[in-house]
């Protein structure tokens, strides 16, 4: 009997830990935030060397009774992986103290890095696209658009137009992943736009895939196209142009469609409608017409990695503030079927995201 009770608690005990883990979850993003607030990533790289709490507290210029909590901010930060601390030498009588180092992801967090997270981070904890996770319950007993719109009465972009901070954080966002993508893609499957005449970045933002693309491969015509707010006065090239328009509307011909990152945030019946004008954009299959997406191909068959999570949070995140969602390979193909393609592939070439070439 004691035994049975010994496990109980234990179990009990084991639970109660598994819930205050994730309830307390949000503390890792929004001590993070925080840091990154404070400049503490770029303070620590400048400093060139192991930097010491008393130099981080110094040139934070912040109250000397808050030194303790500097350096519990910076403990959860180091067990979270973003700092790394260093034993080092002060120099007085060789006494020895712990210096602060950047973990090797936190490149990524530095304001000045070309492909730098720093925008996204403080673009989605901005209290904009936190708040609306607060009314999640309410949204399931409506009918309202998302829990964006329970929140706020709008679309997450309509709102976004109206705030620029956000709306820079959001643009500077999607520059420096597409940075990222694109010179992966071009490094490991370049082969993908080999040889092309032509090719259209729909929904391509201000351009920064296709100048990459442009510039890689000089005999194709690169069009970026966008919403005409989006890319009027944007200037191109010898092989890069901007067209305005509405992808729900036409896309511009060309030989390749190009499709990166835009179907997530987009329904079923949405996402077919895109797809069908894309399909009519491009020569045949046998005339070497394909559409090249680039998104997430969620396996939930292989539970208990990271990858998984992340790309549930990624699904979560589309049904508060969009209307997309995630897709697995299943969905995909049933999406390619509706809108009258044949065939596709797979190149899983980006973490979390693929390449796939559709024909």
């Amino acid at each position: 009997m004691a035994k049975q009770n010994g496990e109980l608690s234990k179990n009990l005990l084991e639970s109660q830990a598994h819930i205050w883990s994730h309830i307390f979850s949000f503390i890792k993003s929004m001590s993070l935030k925080c840091a990154i607030q404070l400049q503490i990533p770029d303070i620590i790289n400048r400093h060139g060397s192991p930097m010491l709490l008393s130099e981080l507290v110094e040139t934070l210029a912040i109250k000397k009774e808050r030194t303790q909590c500097v350096y519990r901010l910076m403990r959860i930060l180091v067990h979270s992986g973003f700092f790394m601390k260093q034993s080092i030498s002060t120099g007085y009588d060789e006494e020895e103290g712990e210096g602060y180092l950047l973990a090797p992801s936190s490149q990524l967090l530095l304001k000045e890095d070309p492909l730098s997270l720093r925008p996204y981070l403080l673009a989605l904890l901005d209290p904009i696209v936190m708040d609306p996770w607060q009314d999640m319950s309410k949204w399931f007993q409506n009918d309202d658009v998302t829990p964006f719109h329970t929140t706020h009465g709008r679309a997450l972009w309509d709102l976004a137009g109206q705030e620029p901070t956000l709306n820079q954080f959001f643009n500077d966002a999607m520059a420096s992943d597409a940075r990222l993508v694109i010179s992966v893609i071009l490094e490991q499957c370049g082969g993908v736009f080999q040889g092309l005449d032509s090719i259209v970045d729909v929904g391509g933002g201000t351009g920064t895939v296709a100048e990459a693309i442009a510039k890689a491969f000089p005999d194709t015509s690169c069009i970026c196209f966008d919403l005409p707010h989006v890319v009027n006065g944007l200037d191109g090239s010898k092989n890069l142009k901007y067209v305005g328009g509405d992808m729900f509307e036409a896309v511009p011909k060309a030989n390749v469609v190009l499709l990166k990152w835009i179907l997530h945030n987009w329904n079923d019946e949405e996402c077919v409608k895109i797809l069908k004008n894309c399909k009519q954009a491009i020569p045949s299959k046998e005339n070497g017409g394909k559409l090249v997406i680039i998104d997430m191909v969620v396996k939930v068959d292989e539970g208990g990695n990271g990858i998984l999570e992340t790309q549930l949070f990624f699904d979560m995140l589309m049904m508060i503030c969009l209307t997309g969602r995630q897709r697995s390979e299943k969905d995909w193909a049933n999406l390619f079927l509706d809108s009258g393609f044949s065939d596709y592939r797979i190149i899983p070439v980006l973490g979390l995201r693929s390449v796939i070439e559709v024909s």
